[in-house]
């Protein structure tokens, strides 16, 4: 069997409704929906554009967005005539996607980047100096189905993988029940009766960020100080990544929603699918002077169990030297921990695992464990 083939997905049998634009929960009274005026494609907001929203600091917002697998130029952008080939019915193709897709909004797909933006929001007050601390509070899947796509050149083999003409497209999908949520993919791309590969649902999205100085927008793949593509698989429901503030009220945007992604994202990109996110945007007032680098930090995060320190660099070599300087400074600021000290701890207990090797700018990310600190006394 072949995608041109393939039966009429049950999208009922999946265990996700389709999250059409408006439809379903809406979790805050502010919802900024992924219409084609509130996105940028392939390229990254910055202190030039005027927002879509204005929040107050501590504001909840939900935010829809919109994976750019079917909507690609090498894709045909038409998302209800690519997806069709997968067996997904134009009723369970996102509106906004196919709206993003008929816009007529300019891309370039040899010089801008995949991503769908949605944004920017502005933080009212925020200012540079600060932190913008931004909690992800959910990530409802709007649709049960994505894809993984590999491309000539790119990814972590390249001139290696794929060794298929043209881009590879991996179809997949995603199912729930009372057991919990997981995603499948077939283990033969031509014989489907081999059965299926399955594994857990991680949501999270792969680009949050705040708007650079200037008027020009930067490309939306390289992640930096702004934040934008990290691929931090760790963020998920109930964390919180803190990002510099680079310019007035700080224009905060989300895009690159993913389902899951192991670490190393080696293949491009990992199973992209639409999200709708609920996020709290917060203020720390001159927080950037407090926290990891005195001024010069560059984006970090929290979980429930961790403090997740971030290096990013062209260099894998840098990126990690960045990283565990970064996990020294989280160290010695939130529990007063003497720098050697904490290097001798971060070699003993912490675990550092490449975040994704195919943006340009590669990742590196910590995991130290806060229940570790549970005996130390706070800094004085």
């Amino acid at each position: 069997m072949t995608a041109t083939d393939s039966p009429l997905l049950d999208i009922a049998a999946t265990g996700f409704p389709i999250l059409q634009p408006g439809h379903g929960a809406i979790a805050s009274t502010t919802y900024v929906p992924a219409t084609p005026g509130n996105t940028l494609w392939g390229r990254l907001p910055c202190e030039a554009d005027s927002p879509c929203a204005v929040v107050r600091p501590g504001s909840v917002v939900t935010v829809d967005t919109i994976s750019h697998e079917g909507v690609l130029e090498d894709q045909g952008r038409n998302p209800r005539e690519f997806f069709a080939r997968y067996g997904v019915s134009g009723a369970h193709v996102l509106d906004d996607a196919q709206q993003v897709a008929d816009s007529g909004m300019p891309h370039d797909f040899d010089d801008d980047g995949p991503h769908l933006v949605t944004g920017p929001i502005a933080v009212a007050g925020a200012r540079p100096g600060d932190l913008l601390a931004v909690t992800v509070l959910g990530l409802t899947p709007r649709v049960p189905y994505g894809m993984v796509s590999a491309r000539h050149g790119f990814g972590a083999l390249p001139g290696e993988m794929p060794s298929l003409p043209g881009p590879v497209i991996t179809f997949a999908t995603a199912h729930a029940d009372r057991h919990g949520a997981w995603g499948r993919m077939a283990v033969d791309r031509t014989d489907a009766s081999r059965g299926s590969l399955r594994f857990p649902l991680r949501p999270f999205l792969g680009v949050m960020g705040v708007a650079v100085p200037g008027s020009e927008r930067p490309h939306s793949v390289p992640p930096g100080r702004h934040g934008g593509n990290i691929d931090v698989s760790l963020l998920g429901e109930g964390s919180t990544l803190f990002l510099p503030v680079q310019v007035d009220d700080a224009l905060v945007y989300f895009g690159d929603p993913h389902f899951a992604q192991g670490d190393g994202e080696v293949a491009l990109t990992a199973f992209e699918a639409s999200l709708r996110a609920t996020v709290k945007l917060e203020v720390v007032p001159g927080g950037a002077a407090l926290r990891p680098g005195h001024g010069r930090v560059a984006p970090f995060a929290e979980t429930d169990d961790y403090l997740v320190p971030i290096g990013l660099d062209e260099d894998l070599d840098k990126a990690m030297r960045d990283c565990v300087r970064c996990a020294l400074d989280l160290l010695v600021t939130d529990y007063g921990i003497d720098r050697h000290l904490a290097m001798a701890y971060l070699s003993a207990a912490g675990d550092f695992a490449v975040s994704q090797v195919v943006d340009g700018v590669k990742g590196i990310h910590g995991k130290i464990r806060k229940s570790d600190f549970r005996e130390v006394d706070p800094p004085r």
